[in-house]
């Protein structure tokens, strides 16, 4: 998050694709990847990329909903975890293996009790049926230190907003990544959110 508090979900990337995918999102300077597990052959993308960057990129998987898929990343290199709802089941193991642990939340309720059963940070999802105005009301008791991500239907013309409420960072999907875009597609949408951020952040 330091060098950049955005995560690039590419959900429906394919093996073949990764490479190409991840090289245009990095040298854009993305530094966080989830591959979400419904898509083709996960695994082997998210191992293609932790052996490509090894510890300059935090890659991992999303759409997480057992212990056995928490190890079935890490042993694919994986040390992120993130996923659409609260299990402290998941959350737990994730914590215990050394990972980062992201769940989905959409209530106070639902975020403290994944902060109770270890969570890293959070992620508001889906953020396009809340809006900023709730995440600001939600950051007054969720504690400070705890980074809590917009994940759902954020833009480059969004993203302002939610960062001004009080979002650490944001999951882009479909507007950053479709599945079958081109290498170049992908290119302009990350350059578009780049210097959005650069701009939040100067």
């Amino acid at each position: 998050m330091h060098h950049c508090p955005l995560v690039a979900i590419l959900r429906g990337v394919t093996p073949d694709e990764i490479e190409g995918v991840a090289d245009v999102l990095v040298q854009t300077g993305f530094s966080m990847i989830e591959v979400p597990l419904n898509s083709p052959d996960p695994l082997v993308s998210i191992g293609k990329i932790a052996r490509r960057y090894g510890d300059t990129v935090l890659v991992g998987a999303g759409t997480v909903l057992s212990v056995a898929e928490v190890e079935a990343v890490r042993d694919a290199g994986g040390g992120l975890i993130v996923s659409p709802n609260v299990n402290p089941a998941v959350i737990a193991h994730t914590a215990q293996l050394g990972l980062v642990s992201l769940p989905g939340y959409a209530t106070p309720t639902e975020a403290f009790a994944a902060l109770e059963a270890g969570a890293h940070g959070l992620k508001l999802f889906p953020a396009e049926a809340a809006s900023p105005a709730v995440l600001k009301g939600q950051l007054a008791v969720i504690p400070r230190n705890i980074p809590v991500f917009a994940v759902g239907g954020v833009t480059p013309q969004t993203l302002g907003d939610w960062m001004a409420a009080g979002a650490a960072g944001a999951g882009l999907g479909s507007a950053l990544y479709k599945a079958g875009a081109s290498v170049q597609d992908v290119e302009y949408a990350a350059r578009d959110f780049m210097s959005e951020v650069h701009r939040l952040l100067d």
